[in-house]
């Protein structure tokens, strides 16, 4: 401050022909700085400037305090006299209350900014849960509010909250120590100033207590006195936020020339003196008294230190705002204060003129930065990222890592400069502080009861929902074709499933229908082979011959079940189907009418048979499978069936199948096989005990047995069968009363045929007794 105002009063663009002066007080307590606020206000102090100098009433502005509350106790009386009051460090956010503090400015951000930029530095690093302590000050308490609502609004949890004094009793501080020490996060946010930290850390050392990321407020995170405690290795690695950096031309030499015979009522710099040359100003049996060649010079101290000037110059820029609003005020072009046109006079500058002029300063520092005042009285929120990286000799070494400017649009004001970070001991990268391990690809949060929402447990996604990005809130559908994959990060097309050639029941089947026609075309063959022997020809070699033809179209038509369902295998599956059973139903009722014709025809007088000959079995098969066929084109023509993607029945599946289009043309068709099939059992089941040695009602009797048996199984079979099995079942029933019908009727013939030739004989055909 001495050093502005020095410079203000040589400087020849500034308040020429003025000199300032000034009154310090170095005063401790807030009842101390509160008497010496209001001595201020009296102006019955003499302050160092000229004998000849004619001084205001009162004094022009207060420069000060450091501290947040003691700042508040004056600055709220002072207001009420429209003194300006500009503090260097007081950083409290409730100072910008304007109706509290009319007259109060600062030449240091206020902690809503500094707050959210440490909100904004946890969430950078991923700190979603930290531990959050203050001083129990105005300071402290004001400052980690906002932060803790700043942290919120990041996402970020705060597992606990403390406050404590320097001046409290130890227990305090040994309660604190073991909240640290039973908690799980590792990131503590210390809202304090440079005493609360320094007994924490000891406490902390003493215990043994590491592993701990400390992120400091501007009041410590700087302060060099840290380093004379025990406990000062805990704190290397910290970060936080203070002012820039800045360079003050001149300062160095103006420092290095200090001598006490300059300011003889110094007694700080008496002190001072005295304790850096070991030497005593004044008569001393203690110390040898100094020469007069102690000189700043010569050595190297804090005192003289100019590397660091962060806080030294918001007292420069504190000292040259009021300057240059006093200088406004005496510039007529730019007076506004006054009432006339006049210019004002020195003596006629008046407190509450300075005040509003201050609230218009806008200024460049010698250092080049632009510099004014807010609505508020708050100067412009510009940080660095500070990195606590080392101590030496006593000096903590600190490396500028980032920047947090308030003015720029939100998503630029944080940055990093990619320095080299020195994280905390015991720690090769950025320390990991969560509640919660991140939940990864697959899963999603859900929050624990009773806990923040940091603190959650990771759910896998339920089966057709996925999460493709780590810490999801929710699972996302998959759409409708698709399904999750079994990491449930991705969704894949659904298996599509029906009945192929490529799985093993495919070829089963579709060996059993080859097998079938096999079998059938070699009971072909052996009939036309022995088409002349009396058992051929008495079995109606025609009917039997239409019948083999026809049961190989059963036994091939299922074949149309097996593979991809199109809209032509659709249609032609279960046409196919129930006309080719229809004609075989229909050969067997014609061959269970001729054997009753046939064996009514031996009875005396009887010419039965001539009203079924060969014409009348044709027309009678005809006419049996022309009504089918007749069923399956009305059922065609309405609602053909067609493929369809069942989405319903398996969740992880496509089922192509093919819809029937019309129930009741399926079910028609169904039924009618079904009717021929009822009175074709029933004829053959009343003629079963007519005589005759190869007893062919019997036989078919047996068959249809076994073709109503599969069908009538078939029903619930397949109403419950899912998927591709439903084709399986249809398939089934319609080898299993294939089959039935070819072994049931021709394998009995074939044995005689190939194996007991010498019942094949006209004479036992023909004989109604078997002996």
């Amino acid at each position: 401050m001495m050093f502005a105002i020095d410079e203000i009063n040589k400087a020849t663009d500034i308040l020429p022909g003025v000199t300032l002066g000034y009154m310090i007080y170095n005063k401790c307590g807030s009842t101390d700085i509160l008497r010496a606020a209001m001595t201020l206000v009296n102006g019955v102090e003499k302050s160092q400037i000229s004998e000849n100098c004619t001084k205001p009433q009162t004094v022009q502005a207060i420069i000060g305090h450091s501290g947040s509350t003691p700042t508040m106790s004056f600055a709220r009386i002072v207001g009420r006299f429209y003194i300006p009051v500009i503090s260097h460090f007081a950083t409290c956010a409730c100072l910008s209350n304007r109706k509290e503090y009319p007259s109060f400015f600062r030449t240091i951000p206020s902690d809503y900014h500094q707050s959210r930029a440490l909100a904004q530095l946890v969430r950078h690093f991923g700190w979603m849960w930290v531990g959050a302590l203050s001083n129990k000050n105005d300071y402290g308490i004001n400052g980690i509010t906002t932060f803790i609502t700043a942290a919120h609004e990041e996402g970020v949890c705060i597992e606990y909250t403390e406050a404590f004094e320097s001046t409290g009793p130890y227990n305090e501080i040994l309660r604190i120590v073991n909240i640290i020490k039973s908690s799980t996060s590792k990131v503590i946010m210390a809202f304090m100033s440079h005493r609360e930290i320094k007994m924490l850390v000891e406490e902390l050392y003493r215990q043994n207590i590491t592993g701990l990321q400390w992120i400091g407020s501007d009041a410590w995170i700087t302060d060099d006195s840290l380093a004379d405690g025990p406990g000062h290795t805990l704190l290397v690695g910290s970060v936080g936020f203070t002012v820039r950096n800045a360079q003050i031309p001149g300062l160095g030499p103006f420092l290095r020339e200090v001598h006490p015979s300059q300011f003889p009522n110094s007694t700080f710099l008496r002190e001072f003196w005295e304790y850096v040359f070991d030497c005593s100003l004044t008569q001393s049996k203690v110390k040898m008294s100094c020469n007069g060649s102690e000189h700043l010079r010569d050595v190297q101290n804090s005192f003289t230190d100019v590397t660091d000037l962060r806080i030294s110059d918001n007292i420069y820029k504190a000292v040259y705002a009021v300057a240059h609003a006093i200088d406004n005020l005496l510039s007529c072009e730019q007076n506004k204060s006054s009432t006339s046109n006049a210019c004002l006079k020195l003596n006629q500058i008046k407190p509450w003129q300075v005040l509003n002029v201050l609230q218009l300063v806008n200024f460049t520092t010698p250092s080049g930065e632009n510099f004014f005042f807010d609505n508020n009285g708050d100067s412009p929120a510009k940080y660095e990222l500070i990195n606590l990286q080392s101590v030496n000799k006593g000096k903590m070494k600190v490396q500028t890592i980032g920047y947090y400017d308030a003015s720029l649009p939100k998503g630029q004001r944080f940055s990093m400069n990619n320095v080299l970070i020195v994280w905390r001991e015991e720690s090769n990268g950025v320390p990991v502080s969560v509640c919660s391990e991140s939940c990864p690809s697959g899963t999603r949060k859900a929050v624990q009861k009773g806990r923040p929402v940091c603190c959650y447990d990771c759910i896998p996604c339920p089966p057709g929902e996925i999460s493709n990005r780590t810490d999801s809130i929710a699972c996302l559908k998959c759409p409708f074709a698709q399904w999750s994959n079994t990491r449930g990060d991705a969704c894949i097309p659904k298996e599509v499933e029906f009945l192929s050639y490529d799985e093993i029941m495919g070829i089963l089947l579709a060996l059993f229908s080859l097998v079938g026609v096999f079998f059938t075309i070699v009971t072909m063959l052996i009939f036309y082979t022995y088409r002349s022997t009396p058992i051929v020809r008495a079995n109606n070699s025609e009917l039997s011959f239409l019948l083999l033809f026809s049961l190989t179209l059963c036994f091939l038509c299922s074949l149309t079940f097996i593979g991809r369902p199109t809209e032509w295998s659709c249609m032609l599956r279960h046409t196919a189907f129930g006309i080719t059973f229809v004609l075989c139903i229909s050969c067997v009722l014609g061959k269970t009418i001729v054997v009753i014709m046939a064996l009514k025809a031996t009875l005396p007088g009887s010419n039965v048979m001539k009203w079924f000959g060969p014409v009348q079995q044709r027309l009678t098969v005809l006419a049996f499978t022309l009504i089918q066929v007749l069923i399956c084109v009305l059922w065609l023509t309405v609602s053909p069936p067609f493929p369809f993607m069942n989405l319903n029945h398996y969740q992880d599946k496509i089922i192509l199948e093919c819809n029937l289009g019309s129930a009741v043309g399926f079910w028609a068709v169904l039924g009618y096989i079904g009717l021929l099939a009822v009175i074709c059992f029933v004829l053959a089941f009343l003629a079963r005990k007519l005589p005759d040695n190869f007893n062919e009602a019997k036989l078919i009797t047996f068959s249809m047995l076994i073709f109503c048996a599969v069908w009538i199984s078939f029903i619930p079979a397949y109403v419950s069968s899912p998927g591709k099995f439903i084709v399986a079942v249809e398939i089934f029933a319609i080898l299993g009363s294939s089959y039935g019908l070819l072994f049931c009727i021709f394998l009995p013939k074939c044995y005689i045929i190939l194996l007991r030739p010498e019942f094949n004989t006209k004479k036992l055909v023909m004989t109604k007794t078997l002996h």
